[in-house]
């Protein structure tokens, strides 16, 4: 069995969405997934599945969620290893001693249209940084994210594909709870 993370967007935020831990927790033992275990109240699901492809399994914990709960939530889905890799491709290691300063946008696809991304000029935002690698977009922001005027920018950047965060505390305790 292998090990798949789903990333759920925009629930359990500002009341809105509202999906508690318990229930992720029984949907997905609903649709069959073993050891799933649940990181926060914001759609961070981990469990063994037999190898379903991951865009199957945000296809069907996606329809579940619409079906079940009237909602409609985007999800996202990364392997252990999809996941092992994001955390080893991470470009800025100055920001491990604050971790809270990294944000990865997990994306369900590759952007094939990335030229608002690439008009912003980095200089305009510095400190703050960003990189696009493969599906994920990674954003340091030393002084925090809620002041960061490149995170705003970066997020009207419409990529044209489902996209949702986690910050680097986030990331790595759901790589630990894949692992575990």
């Amino acid at each position: 069995m292998s090990r798949q993370i789903a990333l759920l967007r925009g629930i359990n935020v500002g009341g809105h969405n509202s999906f508690p831990k318990a229930k992720q927790l029984e949907l997905a033992q609903s649709l069959g997934y073993q050891d799933v275990s649940v990181l926060l109240q914001t759609g961070n699901i981990v469990f063994a599945d037999p190898g379903t492809p991951p865009s199957e399994t945000a296809r069907v914990i996606h329809e579940r969620i619409t079906v079940d709960l009237g909602l409609t939530v985007p999800v996202v889905v990364r392997t252990r290893d999809e996941l092992a890799a994001v955390v080893a491709a991470n470009p800025f290691p100055l920001a491990a001693p604050e971790p809270k300063s990294l944000h990865v946008t997990f994306l369900s696809a590759e952007p094939a249209d990335t030229s608002r991304l690439d008009a912003l000029d980095p200089a305009a935002f510095a400190p703050d940084q960003y990189r696009l690698i493969g599906r994920e977009l990674y954003l340091w922001c030393p002084g925090g994210i809620g002041r960061s005027r490149l995170a705003e920018a970066v997020g009207r950047a419409r990529l044209g594909v489902t996209a949702t965060a986690r910050n680097w505390n986030t990331v790595t305790k759901l790589l630990a709870l894949a692992d575990a």
